[in-house]
């Protein structure tokens, strides 16, 4: 092979790389936008640790940016070519975790049950079918994003009893514990995954133990079994 026709092969390779890039830059910009939508979602959210009475406006905003991150989805959409998700998925994954998360926890506070992976994908405009080719919510991605709620909700079992809100405590345990049972039947391979379930059980031991604390305390309110919240919307 002469040295003429190995500069034109490396040169074919140089322009794909050039175009790969390029491609990664501009996907980079888009999650870099949608992740600041993702982040004000989280910082209007973060007054249900300190306002309850601030809950229902805060959850009516958060909404109504949900709408500007589906936008942001579409434009991934149809930038990502059919066969390239996998391969750009890195991109978005952490993005996408972080709106599960805030997608089920303003659910949880609207509603006070689990929204399911299908409601997730339509919050965001993405398919919830597993695809070969195409974009659509990968399951590990709403999973992670349901331990991360977990992580939330012991933080706001804790901090609605400074509030004074003793119910509080008792409708998180009652949630996070049917949800850990959920994540006990699977059999988790994905180590990011793992590592998050892992972590879990201290979420469970800290409501506890505020639950826990209000019971010895005569601070538990009576639960009305029939007044109590769907756990799952199917």
């Amino acid at each position: 092979m002469s040295v003429n026709n190995i500069d034109c092969i490396f040169s074919k390779f140089q322009n794909t790389l050039d175009s790969e890039q390029e491609l990664r830059e501009v996907i980079r910009n888009i999650c870099r936008e949608g992740d600041h939508i993702s982040r004000e979602i989280m910082s209007i959210l973060q007054i249900i640790h300190h306002d309850s009475a601030g809950i229902g406006k805060a959850c009516l905003r958060s909404r109504e940016l949900f709408a500007q991150a589906k936008e942001k989805y579409q434009v991934l959409k149809e930038t990502v070519p059919p066969t390239g998700y996998y391969k750009y998925h890195d991109h978005w994954r952490g993005m996408t975790q972080r709106y599960s998360h805030l997608a089920a926890l303003t659910v949880w506070l609207e509603k006070g049950f689990l929204v399911s992976h299908e409601t997730v994908a339509q919050i965001l405009g993405i398919s919830a079918v597993e695809q070969k080719e195409g974009f659509h919510l990968d399951i590990e991605d709403y999973l992670v994003g349901l331990l991360m709620l977990c992580s939330e909700l012991s933080r706001l079992a804790v901090n609605a009893v400074t509030q004074g809100d003793h119910s509080r405590p008792l409708q998180i345990s009652k949630f996070v514990m049917e949800l850990n049972a959920g994540f006990r039947l699977l059999n988790l391979k994905n180590d990011h995954l793992r590592k998050r379930f892992d972590a879990l059980k201290y979420d469970v031991k800290k409501i506890e133990e505020v639950v826990y604390d209000l019971s010895i305390r005569g601070l538990l309110p009576r639960v009305d079994p029939e007044a109590e919240a769907p756990s799952s919307d199917n």
